[in-house]
């Protein structure tokens, strides 16, 4: 299966150049801004008559709810749909349906997301239904119940989920008395809570134009953008009126968590210190964390945790670098008796990559599959428009499409030793364990 693996991975990277074709010349993104001073990273795609938004609020997650309103954000998000100005829920949506408009919200841990997909012919009316839902949902007592009882029901089963279960824990221990680590789902007290009030006043405070990125990609000139810009967005608050979120180290601590629970497999996850976005040492990581255990079947976790010994089906590492905080976390799945052996071979892998880096033949080899494989991320209007947002939140410039290959290729090996010895300690990991593992104490 590993030999498998590899193969098929040498035929995407052989023949991703010619995928690549359509990003080789660059496509020119352009930086709209209307008077109002909106502003939107546009690509223009004339040759299908659709148009893709992307918009996002920073520190507008569900990080940034109040005390005791935990799972507002994602209910405000979902309640956006559910009527605004004079239609209600079902008429709003019969007519999204009848000009085969797409609006969606999301809430994250640091953003608040909107996401809009309108053929060309209707955008007129797909900006104005989107920036109704923005600026003047309905909040009717009937979706909001029903959005509520359905977070009820999520949250339910969530407690029933090793992963969720493990995954609260560890950001809890991870980020005590601080917003991340709260439960994004809340708590049944919370949400029973919740008032048309409460969201009202989180939108109201939180969705401002001053705190909003977009991406645009699709068949629209820049003109025409900046018009339909300054109408849809004029109407919301011109700054967010919100506490600052506090940056925070997350708390290391070498004692694992253990939750018991009756069943045949544990469920393992852990954290370990991470590195910023904006760091100079970021893609040394992000190259590092990708032979660790980030490359899936050419990980060497993956490797020694699954194909030499046979203790977990999966097994694999990423870089999650927040805005107030940045942290290398893990996870897998292990029967209870293998539980502590699976987690000491990857205590000892981390310290490998510590100790001894990697080869040059490693290092190549994710150089070629991390540049090779980045125009899948770039494969429709949506993703282009999705990574235009992400390339303004990160603040990485408008040149970031054409310069990150250069950024992976700088990468040497003594940046790889660097940046291994000063994030990986596996004996100073915060670990949570949900199940009932042998020979891992609590």
């Amino acid at each position: 299966m590993h030999r498998l693996a590899r193969l098929l991975t040498l035929a995407i990277v052989l023949l991703l150049p010619g995928l690549w074709q359509p990003l080789a010349a660059q496509p020119k993104i352009e930086r709209v801004t209307t008077a109002l001073g909106i502003e939107a990273w546009l690509v223009r795609e004339p040759s299908i008559p659709m148009i893709a938004l992307e918009a996002a609020w920073r520190d507008a997650g569900w990080a940034a709810e109040p005390a005791g309103r935990g799972g507002l954000a994602r209910i405000l998000a979902t309640m956006l749909t559910e009527g605004a100005g004079e239609l209600d829920s079902q008429a709003y949506q019969v007519r999204l349906e009848e000009l085969a408009v797409s609006v969606s919200f999301s809430a994250d841990r640091d953003e608040f997301r909107g996401s809009l997909r309108t053929l060309t012919r209707n955008r007129e009316e797909a900006f104005r239904l989107f920036g109704e839902a923005l600026a003047r949902p309905r909040m009717d007592s009937e979706p909001l119940e029903r959005r509520r009882q359905q977070a009820l029901i999520r949250l339910s089963r969530e407690q029933e989920e090793p992963g969720s279960i493990g995954s609260r824990a560890l950001f809890a221990a991870a980020f005590p008395d601080h917003p991340y680590g709260r439960n994004p789902s809340g708590t049944p007290e919370s949400l029973k809570a919740l008032s048309p009030a409460d969201l009202g006043s989180f939108r109201q405070r939180h969705l401002a134009r001053d705190n909003l990125v977009i991406g645009v990609v699709g068949d629209i000139d820049a003109d025409e953008l900046r018009r339909l810009l300054e109408t849809t967005f004029a109407d919301l608050p011109e700054r967010r009126e919100a506490a600052a979120i506090p940056d925070i180290t997350p708390k290391l601590d070498a004692k694992p968590i253990v939750i018991p629970r009756d069943m045949p497999q544990s469920q393992v996850q852990f954290i370990g210190a991470g590195i910023g976005r904006d760091d100079p040492d970021f893609y040394a990581a992000f190259v590092m964390n990708y032979v660790l255990g980030g490359g899936g079947f050419n990980s060497r976790l993956m490797e020694e945790v699954r194909e030499k010994r046979g203790l977990a089906y999966s097994v694999n590492t990423y870089l999650a670098p927040m805005r107030h905080s940045a942290i290398h976390i893990g996870s897998f799945g292990t029967q209870n008796e293998r539980a502590a052996e699976a987690l000491d071979v990857v205590r000892r892998e981390l310290r490998r990559m510590r100790d001894e880096g990697m080869s040059e033949q490693d290092l190549r080899n994710a150089k070629t599959y991390l540049n090779g494989s980045f125009p899948l991320q770039l494969s429709s209007n949506s993703r282009i428009a999705g990574m235009l947002l992400r390339m303004q939140i990160d603040r990485l410039g408008i040149d970031y499409v054409e310069k990150r290959p250069g950024y992976i290729e700088a990468v040497t090996l003594e940046d790889i030793r660097r940046v291994a010895r000063r994030l990986l300690d596996p004996d100073n990991l915060r670990v949570v364990v949900v199940g009932k593992p042998v020979g891992i104490g609590g």
